[in-house]
């Protein structure tokens, strides 16, 4: 069954998927594909309450007005709702959300007269979770929220079907080998290697082999160099400018 696909049979048994795999894999990508009514929030450890619910703002003639959040609209409307980095947030925060999440799917606006908000048809949550992110905390109350968690990697036959560079993608499967036997902590994923092709479009393969090496850890970045330059034949180092010495 295609990815899209069991994303939407899952949203309409109603239960919650959480999406996890290094940035860059495509996990964003894939939800937005199989939802074209999302609605993202993108999450940070800056996300309040207010981001999520809603909050006063200043109208034009100076008076305030309650507008209200993504998670509001998408209950409103039943729409999915992406919570994009959603282990970056506040489990704090998070809280607020849960009420929807459970067989109440239903909220009270605190702020807006203690006003309940009752979750329409359609109305679905996902998050995204990148494991390792420094501040990316999966607690025990969010993942109990999500019954389907699902690994996302980097499709690399896909990026070849792209027609990126073959050399580029055995380096990231080689690396994505060596990373899973804990060997490097990095391996180029579907992001880097759309990029790598775009540099190598306007610079040269020289170029973005140099830039893959430039973009990968520093803990990692010697044995990334040693992978590219086997794989190519000729010594690669990150990319620099001014007088090389």
């Amino acid at each position: 069954m295609p990815d899209v696909d069991a994303l939407r049979k899952l949203r309409e048994a109603g239960v919650a998927v959480l999406l996890y795999g290094p940035p860059g894999t495509g996990k964003t990508s894939l939800i937005e594909a199989a939802f074209p009514d999302l609605i993202t929030v993108a999450g940070d450890g800056d996300t309040t309450v207010g981001d999520l619910i809603g909050e006063y703002t200043q109208d034009a003639g100076g008076g305030y007005e309650f507008v209200y959040g993504p998670l509001v609209n998408a209950m409103q409307e039943g729409r999915p709702l992406l919570l994009d980095d959603a282990t970056l947030i506040s489990p704090k925060v998070l809280a607020a959300l849960y009420p929807a999440m459970d067989g109440r799917r239903q909220i009270q606006v605190k702020a807006h007269k203690g006003e309940t908000i009752i979750a329409a048809d359609g109305f679905y949550v996902i998050a995204g979770h990148n494991p390792g992110v420094h501040g990316a905390v999966l607690t025990e109350a969010l993942a109990s929220r999500f019954s389907v968690q699902i690994q996302v990697g980097s499709d690399y036959d896909l990026a070849a079907s792209l027609k990126i560079n073959r050399t580029a993608v055995r380096i990231a499967r080689n690396l994505a080998t060596l990373q899973q036997a804990g060997d490097v902590g990095w391996a180029p994923q579907l992001r880097e290697l759309i990029a790598f092709q775009k540099i190598a479009d306007v610079l040269g393969t020289e170029a973005a082999f140099a830039n893959l090496v430039g973009v990968a850890p520093l803990e990692d970045r010697d044995a990334v160099a040693e992978i590219v330059t086997k794989a190519i034949g000729r010594p690669v180092n990150a990319l620099a400018l001014g007088r090389q010495l």
